[in-house]
């Protein structure tokens, strides 16, 4: 992906998958490319988390980006790699950030305050995860917009489709959302269900206001 930046501001919504079921956790990654949702991210903390990433890889087209997340050692952005992950979400300024870059992967380094994400920036960062946004709200993202315009802010905690609306209006380039989005999906709930979320959340960003 040589525009991942590029990519978050066409897409605007990166689903989160995390679960209990590593073939349940493949089948909502599938689920959520037949529906349309072109950026996934599969947490580290998901069982056979590599395993879901790279069958998804190899059977989705290059319409769908799939991501390795919860990613934070160097060990861990070594095996996203060769899992054939798409990109790397970390929580925090941490050390798979280094590995992953030098492994030519896309960055979405999760910070909070100015400090973080100057450093993640520096880090290589194409970017920002505002983690958690619930602790600031559109409001917060606003106001870091001030200082940093051109930071690429992707909120992501506690992120209902109705918060979407509101952090794409204040500045987000997309929104990571997860359990609002998955639900129980990743570990064995109903596809249906999540197929009716993917499409209310679609709906959501794609209605969304772009700020002017």
């Amino acid at each position: 992906m040589t525009d991942f930046a590029g990519a978050l501001r066409a897409q605007r919504l990166l689903a989160i998958v995390r679960g209990t079921d590593p073939a349940a956790a493949a089948r909502t990654v599938l689920t959520l490319a037949g529906e349309g949702v072109g950026l996934v991210e599969v947490s580290m903390t998901t069982p056979g988390a590599l395993d879901v990433i790279a069958r998804a890889r190899s059977e989705l087209g290059t319409e769908t980006s799939v991501g390795a997340g919860t990613v934070i050692t160097a060990e861990d952005a070594d095996r996203a790699a060769d899992a054939g992950a798409d990109f790397v979400v970390t929580p925090a300024i941490v050390p798979g950030l280094r590995r992953a870059a030098e492994r030519g992967l896309p960055l979405l380094a999760g910070a909070l305050t100015p400090t973080e994400i100057v450093a993640a920036a520096q880090a290589g960062a194409a970017a920002v995860k505002l983690f958690p946004a619930s602790l600031g709200g559109p409001r917060y993202l606003r106001a870091l917009l001030d200082p940093f315009p051109s930071t690429a802010l992707v909120p992501v905690g506690g992120v209902d489709a109705g918060a979407a609306r509101d952090y794409l209006a204040a500045g987000a380039v997309a929104v990571g959302v997860g359990s609002p989005l998955i639900g129980d999906a990743a570990s064995g709930g109903s596809l249906d269900d999540l197929r009716a979320r993917a499409r209310r959340f679609l709906a959501a960003v794609r209605d969304a206001p772009r700020p002017g």
